[in-house]
């Protein structure tokens, strides 16, 4: 009772970080976005300053898994925490009166530095929960999982709606401040709280490891780039901005919306393990989960697509669609964020969590940049048929998975 009562706090207090960042990296982003948009920049130009935040999550991931197998998950996750400090106050100085190019490049290192941030926090604490569950427990696996990755959302989606709150009221440098002073005390408790071993490999693995993951691990990181590279090609800019320019949606509005988007998304993740009640009992393959569930999230995106070619209600058939598409990805990521930790075991768990999120960060980066290319060459459309054909590809893959009963 004592270990499972010290594992619940870890849990809690790992979770609570988690949440503290996650408000601050989903506010930040719409403060960029809305900040930027306003000054004039393209689609392609936004695109560009989240270019570093997805080029530098591909490395840290694989870079943060192998040091936090070796120094433990505390240190990886302290130092996510502090990063973002750095960003937000490296954000804080950028002058409306430097050269276009000047800022541009500067929002750019911030960004990149924050993109750090991130996957060192986001791969510490999903490799932590792996840790913190016995082995022979995967039901609350799934549950811990779920509950963390939800509620993650829940409040990325917060953070839209306070970054288009704190960009209204307080101005681009105040809000920054703001959130700097939120997350120093939240840094401070990890570092109090947590023991230095937690995550910490008791061999020391070398970096070649953190590329030899297994077969069914590299399946899924695949499938997982083309997932989140489906949903980032027509959700990052396209989307927003589409809202602003052909809808007139003000950014606070923006804000607000996708924050309800994020916050529906995070709930459906968050109750998964109600909605798919046999995942992770070793009644079934959880791998067919995850294939039956990318070949609906395929329909939808084309369903949106074939529904503005036949020029029904634009706001209808976008915001409607939008949620459909939220429903069905959470619960497709909800699954692919089990099945890692399920295929990973032993002192690879944070190597491995750490390889299957640099594909993810692929997946972003690609999205990302076509999110901007296609929206401004060939407009909502060409995004909406892309996502279908990369919810396509990763289903497909998703088909060789191995059931996690033989795999384990």
């Amino acid at each position: 009772m004592t270990e499972d009562r010290t594992a619940l706090r870890n849990y809690l207090v790992i979770t609570g970080a988690y949440w503290a960042f996650t408000l601050t990296d989903g506010a930040l982003r719409m403060l960029v976005l809305g900040y930027f948009h306003a000054a004039g920049y393209s689609p392609f130009q936004l695109a560009l300053l989240f270019l570093l935040y997805e080029v530098f999550g591909v490395i840290t991931n694989l870079l943060g898994g192998w040091i936090g197998s070796r120094t433990g998950l505390r240190f990886t996750l302290l130092l996510g925490l502090s990063l973002q400090i750095g960003a937000l106050i490296m954000l804080s100085g950028l002058g409306r009166e430097w050269d276009l190019a000047v800022q541009v490049v500067y929002v750019v290192l911030a960004q990149g530095i924050s993109g750090i941030a991130k996957d060192f926090t986001k791969m510490s604490s999903k490799s932590a929960i792996k840790v913190l569950v016995p082995e022979d427990n995967s039901g609350r696996l799934f549950r811990w999982v779920a509950l963390l990755t939800g509620s993650k959302n829940t409040l990325k989606g917060l953070g839209f709606f306070l970054g288009g709150v704190l960009l209204s009221t307080l101005g681009f440098r105040f809000a920054l401040w703001s959130m700097v002073a939120s997350l120093a005390p939240v840094a401070l408790l990890v570092a109090l709280s947590l023991p230095r071993s937690i995550g910490a490999s008791a061999t020391k693995q070398r970096f070649a490891e953190a590329l030899r993951g297994s077969r069914a691990v590299k399946l899924l990181s695949a499938a997982r780039l083309f997932l989140f590279c489906a949903r980032d090609i027509w959700f990052v800019v396209a989307l927003p901005v589409f809202l602003a320019d052909v809808l007139g949606w003000s950014f606070l509005r923006i804000g607000t919306y996708l924050a309800l988007w994020v916050v529906g998304y995070g709930a459906v993740q968050a109750l998964s393990p109600k909605l798919l009640p046999y995942l992770g009992r070793q009644q079934i393959n959880d791998a067919r989960v995850a294939q039956v569930a990318g070949g609906i999230l395929a329909l939808v995106p084309l369903a949106i697509y074939v529904a503005l070619r036949l020029d029904m209600p634009v706001d209808v058939v976008v915001l409607g669609g939008l949620g459909l598409f939220g429903v069905a990805f959470a619960i497709n990521s909800a699954v692919h964020s089990y099945l890692i930790l399920a295929y990973s075991k032993g002192e690879k768990v944070s190597l491995n969590v750490g390889f299957y999120y640099m594909a993810n960060a692929i997946g972003r980066l690609a999205g990302t940049l076509l999110s901007g290319v296609l929206y401004q060459s060939t407009g909502l459309g060409s995004c909406l048929l892309a996502a279908t054909v990369l919810v396509a590809l990763s289903t497909t893959i998703s088909l060789a998975l191995p059931d996690t009963r033989l795999a384990a």
